[in-house]
Order: C-alpha cells, then structure tokens, then sequence
C-alpha cells in the first residue's frame, strides 16, 4: 500500500490488541485472555488513526512501497493501548500535603470536611487563582499522566462550586483540549459539595437554574464543550433525591451521567445511575448487592478507584462480585489533593493486589473499558484498525511487566504515542526526532 503514513511500528515481540472485534467493553470472561499478536506490527496514517495491525512479514509486503514519518523498531518489546485514566480531578491550587498527616494520625474524610479542610480548602485557594496559574500546574499534572502512559484522562470541576469558578476551571480544561497532545473527557462536577452558606438544596436549584443553561450556552456557542455531568451522592452532600434532580437536568442538556455514588454511606447511588441510564459511576466501595444487579442490566460501567480506598483506608471495593455480576468495571486514578496519583500502571497494580483483579482484568478495565465508561470505546481503548492510534511501547518482552513493575513504569515506557504522535520518548531511547 503506497502512500505516506505517520508512523510504522515494526517487530514488537507483543502487540496487545486487548480486544479485536469491535467490541464496546469486556466482561470478566473476555476480560480473561486479552487478543495478543507476537512478532507483529502496525501502521498509522496521517490522520492519526490505525491503519493496519498483523503479523510483520504481512504488514512489510502490504507496506512495501510505502514511506512513514517515523519507523520505531520494537524487537524485544511489547506494544499497547495508551491507557484511560477515567477519573481525575486535575484542576486545583493549593496541596493538601498537611491534611494527609492527619489523616495517618485517625481523621476520617469526613471530619477533615467538616473542619473546614478537604474539599472546601481546596476551593478556597482554586477560587483565588488566576486562569493562567490554574492552567499551567494542569498542564504540567497532564504531563506527569502521559508519562506514565495515559492517552485518555476525564478531567473533572469540581473546586469552584460557583458558576464563576466552576467555568473558570472548564475553560482551563478545554484549553487543554486544544493545545495538547492528549485526549481530555471534560466533566462538570458543581456539585461536588455544598457551597458555604448555601443548603444542599439551594445549591441544586442553583446549578439547575444557573450553572447549565449557561453550560448548554457556552456549547452551543462553541467555547465550552462538556461531556459529563457529575454529582457527590453522599451522607451530608447531595441526598439521593437533589442527585437525581440535578443528574437527570444534565441529561437533558446533552451530557453523560456520570457520577459518584456509595462511596462512604451507601446511599442506592448505584440503583438511580441504573434508572437514568448512567454511562458510569465511580467508588462504588459502599455499593449494594441490588446496585451492583442493577449496574449489570443497564450496562453501567463501575470506575473503580483503588489509590482512594488505598489512602483513606476505606474498605475496597467489591471488584470480584462486580465481575462475577457481569458489570463493567474499569479503573481510574482519582487524582486530587486527597488522592495524589498520576501513575495508571500503579492503579493497576493496587487493583490486582488489593482488588483481586487479574492482570488481565486489569488491563482491560484501564483500556477499553475505561474508555467505555467515557463514551469513547468506539476510538480509543484497543488497537484495532480505524481508532485513534494511542500506543505504548515499553521495554520488556511481556506486556505484564506494565503491572508487575509496582512504580516502575518511569524506566519501563519508552514511548508514548498520541494519533501516532510521539508525545514522550525515554531519554535512553535517543533525542526525540521532530517531522
């Protein structure tokens, strides 16, 4: 196939495909044996997308003719998806470094919360900065997620719980959207908490009848695109009644249902994303046997998040009953000043150690299921011809190393790929090459 293309992978002792039929999401059984080629490779064109995917000796004599901004030989190493990080909160000032002290020392998330920390310090200091500040620490945070291999991050609001503040922080992500080389699923998260002052239900009627018609404005617009609407469901935040009021408002401007819910308390979050028909709802460690049944029938992916249960010592969440259940479960990192994380690789791991997810189901649940759970599963989560060409290639003969290496994927990757862009190259693999 003559032609100029982007990018020519060739030789890798592993290219995992993850899955290669099309497929929305696994289930814990095709989760089980995910779709891997030996001694292959792939091709991906000037549009960004894959082109084509198999054995090498095929794509050699199919591309004989053909001339490629960039040829990568992979011999001895192994080649993936870029991985989906499906729940962040990247947008903040101020760290919250002193409250983990305490939270080592005995304080529940809720007592700090409620003695003025958390959440509500965070907004203190997101609402003083500038646009500019607030854009370059993101920027750099996203940096730090495609090193260790994420090509698709939901990004979340979260921390101004005012309209001001709150379309500050989406102009910082859409921002992102345009100048970076790194997919962004943009979430509106207003009712993170309730505002100082307010009531939990002044705070709904607030984001009902101000925050999104001016969202669904600035949309049709052209200068705010969002993807998600999420809602705090929990015990002294937003009850289960002013969720679903402000959930089923979002739904009704065009975004995706996707949410926090039965993280401390269990609140039947998982039960009223199943009737909405949520694309996702994340924590879930309070979850009930009815909601997990209910997240199965709707086809609701779980996002799970093993760094918070790991650093609030909450119980973990029930990842195995979820699986066995037939709902889809995918993973994020949960980056926050409560959760301070940029490593998916280590997500992964702590999913399988503390989880008792496979490697396998890992892997899995921080590709193709995780860019389900962002409505994105038809571009980017498995290498298939057509999609988006988001790729790792790491330095090791066995694509498990990603997961086995607890902390080290900063010596592991060699290279990320965006839209078969290299975005990042390990210093011992050369001067990266411009085109």
């Amino acid at each position: 196939m003559a032609g100029r293309h982007r990018l020519l992978l060739e030789n890798a002792q592993q290219l995992v495909l993850v899955c290669g039929r099309g497929e929305e999401y696994l289930l814990r059984e095709g989760a089980a044996s995910p779709a891997v080629l030996r001694d292959a490779s792939l091709v991906v064109g000037l549009d960004g997308c894959i082109k084509a995917v198999g054995q090498a000796d095929v794509i050699r004599n199919q591309f004989s003719g053909a001339t490629f901004e960039r040829i990568i030989d992979c011999s001895g190493k192994c080649v993936l998806p870029g991985l989906v990080d499906a729940h962040t909160h990247p947008v903040w000032a101020g760290d919250r470094v002193h409250e983990f002290a305490m939270k080592l020392a005995g304080a529940s998330y809720m007592e700090i919360h409620q003695a003025g920390g958390g959440i509500h310090f965070t907004v203190e200091h997101t609402r003083k900065a500038t646009e500019e500040e607030l854009f370059n620490t993101f920027k750099h945070r996203l940096e730090r997620m495609r090193r260790a291999g994420s090509t698709l991050v939901e990004c979340k609001s979260g921390y101004g719980l005012n309209l001001e503040t709150e379309l500050k922080m989406l102009r910082v992500i859409e921002r992102a959207k345009q100048s970076m080389d790194i997919g962004i699923s943009s979430t509106y998260c207003g009712a993170h908490s309730v505002p100082k002052g307010k009531t939990a239900t002044e705070a709904t009627d607030d984001i009902i009848n101000n925050h999104l018609p001016k969202l669904k404005e600035l949309k049709r617009s052209g200068e705010i695109h969002v993807n998600n609407i999420d809602v705090f469901c929990e015990k002294g935040v937003f009850d289960l009644d002013s969720t679903r009021r402000i959930l089923q408002a979002g739904k009704e401007i065009g975004l995706q249902i996707n949410f926090h819910g039965d993280e401390l308390h269990p609140m039947k979050s998982a039960e009223l994303g199943a009737e909405l028909g949520a694309q996702a709802i994340s924590h879930l460690e309070e979850v009930s046997d009815e909601g997990i049944m209910a997240m199965a029938r709707a086809k609701c992916a779980a996002v799970l998040l093993p760094t918070t249960a790991y650093m609030l010592r909450l119980k973990q969440p029930q990842a195995r009953k979820m699986l066995e259940e037939g709902v889809i479960v995918a993973l994020g990192s949960d980056f926050n000043p409560n959760a301070y994380c940029f490593s998916m690789p280590m997500v992964m791991h702590l999913a399988c150690v503390n989880m008792k997810m496979s490697m396998n189901e890992a892997l899995a649940a921080a590709t193709i299921n995780a860019a389900y759970a962002l409505g994105k599963s038809d571009t980017h989560g498995s290498i298939e011809t057509g999609k988006q060409g988001d790729l790792l290639i790491i330095n090791s003969s066995r694509w498990e190393h990603l997961i086995y290496q607890f902390g080290g994927h900063e010596a592991l990757i060699d290279y990320v790929i965006v839209k078969g862009k290299v975005i990042y190259q390990n210093e011992r693999c050369g001067t990266m090459s411009s085109y």
